[in-house]
């Protein structure tokens, strides 16, 4: 059966019913919105799991922390400051534990080697980020792309028919057509705004990190009590 006569036989359903449920909507819209059913769980995925290791790794991301390796760090304990990084388990706590390491160097590698963690960890705190704005950007083009092909599929089945206008036909191929487009817009729109609230939320971890590492370049410059 050719695109046209599927999208009037779904066009003359949903004149007889009233309305037409979500699933025949979805299914009107081709295979193509099973591409988009796919990013759109690939991205709710993302956020998901993004947004749960983006608030995971700002826990103990607070002066207290920072407080208890300044006081095992002035008595002499070195020990102890390391064993608290480990148990933090958190950016900041590896960066600082990393630190701790190469305590008896020049203040300069030991900068370094919190430096390169912190990119190390920022790396991780980014991972499927891009992939998100893919999809952000994608989504509506597939969508498009959607409308598109059934337009043309619309307009070549009335050539076929003899290049007789029928707007009864017409209207119902282009809005089975254009189902592609919200579908595409559904999944965009969200996916988009996710990416911005994950990259704000991330450049307000960064930032942390940041004044944390300052504080713990500030504990090294005081004296060590005997």
């Amino acid at each position: 059966m050719s695109f046209l006569l599927q999208t009037t036989a779904i066009a003359e359903q949903a004149t007889e019913a009233g309305q037409m449920s979500l699933w025949q909507l979805f299914n009107s819209g081709g295979w193509l919105m099973w591409v988009l059913l796919l990013l759109g769980g690939v991205s709710i995925f993302i956020f998901v799991e993004r947004f749960v290791a983006i608030r995971k790794a700002s826990k103990g991301m607070n002066m207290g922390f920072m407080n208890r390796i300044r006081a095992a760090i002035s008595d002499g304990n070195i020990q102890a400051a390391l064993e608290m990084c480990r148990r933090s388990n958190t950016p900041i706590a590896r960066m600082v534990e990393k630190g701790i390491e190469r305590l008896g160097r020049p203040m300069a590698d030991v900068q370094n080697a919190i430096e390169n963690v912190a990119n190390l960890e920022v790396s991780r705190l980014e991972n499927g980020l891009p992939f998100l704005a893919t999809i952000a950007g994608g989504a509506p083009m597939i969508g498009f792309l959607g409308t598109v092909t059934g337009m043309v599929q619309t307009f070549m089945d009335m050539s076929a028919a003899g290049g007789t206008v029928d707007m009864a036909l017409l209207s119902g191929g282009m809005y089975v057509a254009m189902i592609t487009t919200v579908g595409g817009l559904i999944v965009g729109i969200p996916a988009y705004f996710g990416y911005n609230y994950l990259v704000a939320a991330i450049e307000r971890l960064v930032f942390r990190m940041e004044a944390n590492s300052i504080a713990f370049m500030d504990i090294l410059n005081q004296p060590v009590q005997k």
